[in-house]
C-alpha cells in the first residue's frame, strides 16, 4: 500500500490496500467485509494485529450496543468494527513518531482522550467529555478503539502512541492481550482504592478481571486475599495465582465465610467482579468500617442498595470503566478468556486461555 510521504514504512512489513474486518450490523450480527487499511496520522502508528482477546464488554456491544457510542448513538449498522483487547506489530509510523519503530511488538489500551476537556486536563482521559463525538473524524476529540472508533476485529488498526506499551520478547502474544484486563484490576486496586501492603482483600467473581485481580493484589502484598465464586475450577486457578482462601458461594455464605476468615472484622477492600445482583450489598458486609469497595462489574438490571449501611459504616465505593464470540458468550469448554490469533501469527484458531 502506498502510504503518504510523511508516514514511515519498511519493505519487510508490506501493507495491503485492503484488509478483512468484522463489521457490526443488527444486534448480534457480524459480517466479514473488506475495508481500507487505515492510515496513521500525527502521533499515531499502524498496528498489524497479531492477537485479540474477546472481552465481556465486546459481547455487550455486539448484542446490546452500549457502552459503544458511534455517531452519538448505538453502533448498529454503521460500518463499525468492535474489539479492544489486542496486540500486534508496528508496521507504519505516523508523522512525528519516534517512540515506536516499525517491527516493535506492542499491546494497546483503549482510550486516547481529546486532551482538551476538563477531565483530560485532570488526567482522567477515560472520562473524556468528548466520548463518542468523533467517529469518522478522529481529529475532533476522544478516541476509544472498539468503543467510539473502529477496534481490533480486523487485520490492521491505528493507535495513538499514548495507548501503546512495548511487549517484552519473552511475553507471548496471548499474554500480551491480557494487559488491558490486568490494568483494570491494577487501576481498581491502586489508583482508586489505594491498596497498600498488608491490607486484606476480597475478590468476588473469578472471571478474567477477578483472577488477575487476585494476582495483582497478592503481588502488591495484600494479606490475606480471599476469592469468592461459584466454580471450583476457577477457584483453583485463583489459588495458583495467589489466593490465600477461596469460597464457593454455592456451598457457604460468602459474607459469613469472609467474617470467619478475618476473625469477624471483615476486610479492608473488596474488588467486586461478579456483577451479581447482591454484589454491592454483600461487599458492604464483607468490609470493615471505613473499608473500600471497587465495582469492576455491575448487574444488568437496577437493584436496591442499602445506602444507609454504607453511610453508617463510612464505607467508600468506587467505580471503574472496564472492559471466538461463541466460546466467550456461551463459555464453551468453560473458556475464561478467549484469544484469537491472526493468520500471519502462526495461523492458529481461537483458543480458550485457561
Amino acid at each position: 500500500m502506498a502510504m503518504p510521504e510523511d508516514v514511515k514504512t519498511q519493505p519487510d512489513f508490506p501493507i495491503p490496500d485492503t484488509m478483512k474486518a468484522w463489521v457490526l450490523g443488527d444486534p448480534g450480527q457480524l459480517s466479514l467485509v473488506d475495508k481500507p487499511v487505515p492510515v496513521p496520522g500525527r502521533a499515531e502508528v499502524l498496528v498489524r494485529i497479531d492477537a485479540i482477546a474477546v472481552c465481556a464488554t465486546d459481547l455487550e456491544i455486539i448484542y446490546h450496543g452500549p457502552p459503544a457510542l458511534i455517531e452519538g448513538g448505538d453502533p448498529f449498522n454503521k460500518g463499525f468494527t468492535p474489539g479492544h483487547e489486542y496486540m500486534g506489530t508496528v508496521v507504519a509510523q505516523g508523522p512525528g513518531v519516534d517512540e515506536y519503530k516499525v517491527g516493535d511488538r506492542v499491546t494497546v489500551e483503549i482510550h486516547a482522550g481529546c486532551g482538551q476537556c476538563k477531565r483530560c486536563r485532570e488526567g482522567m482521559y477515560t472520562a473524556c467529555h468528548n466520548y463518542g463525538m468523533n467517529y469518522g473524524d478522529v481529529n475532533k476529540g476522544h478516541r476509544a478503539n472498539g468503543f467510539t472508533t473502529d477496534g481490533g476485529f480486523c487485520e490492521y488498526q491505528v493507535n495513538h502512541i499514548n495507548t501503546l506499551v512495548h511487549v517484552a520478547d519473552e511475553m507471548s502474544d496471548e499474554e500480551a492481550t491480557l494487559v488491558v484486563t490486568a490494568g483494570t484490576s491494577l487501576y481498581g486496586l491502586t489508583e482508586l482504592g489505594g491498596l497498600v501492603a498488608g491490607e486484606s482483600v476480597v475478590v468476588s467473581g473469578p472471571g478474567p478481571i477477578g483472577l488477575l485481580g487476585v494476582a495483582v493484589a497478592k503481588a502488591m502484598g495484600a494479606q490475606p486475599v480471599i476469592l469468592t465464586g461459584t466454580r471450583d475450577n476457577r477457584l483453583e486457578i485463583g489459588k495458583k495465582l495467589g489466593a490465600d482462601h477461596v469460597v464457593n458461594v454455592r456451598n457457604e455464605d460468602a459474607v459469613e465465610a469472609v467474617r470467619r476468615l478475618t476473625d469477624g472484622k471483615g476486610v479492608d477492600y473488596v474488588l467486586e467482579c461478579s456483577g451479581a445482583t447482591n454484589g454491592l450489598n454483600d461487599a458492604a458486609k464483607m468490609v470493615n468500617r471505613g473499608g473500600k469497595i471497587c465495582l469492576a462489574a455491575f448487574p444488568q438490571e437496577e437493584v436496591p442498595v442499602d445506602v444507609a449501611y454504607l453511610v453508617r459504616n463510612n464505607i467508600y465505593v468506587y467505580g471503574i470503566l472496564p472492559e471466538a464470540l461463541r466460546y466467550a458468550k456461551d463459555r464453551v469448554e468453560d473458556a475464561i478468556k478467549v484469544v484469537v490469533k491472526n493468520e500471519h501469527a502462526m495461523g492458529r484458531k481461537a483458543v480458550a486461555a485457561e
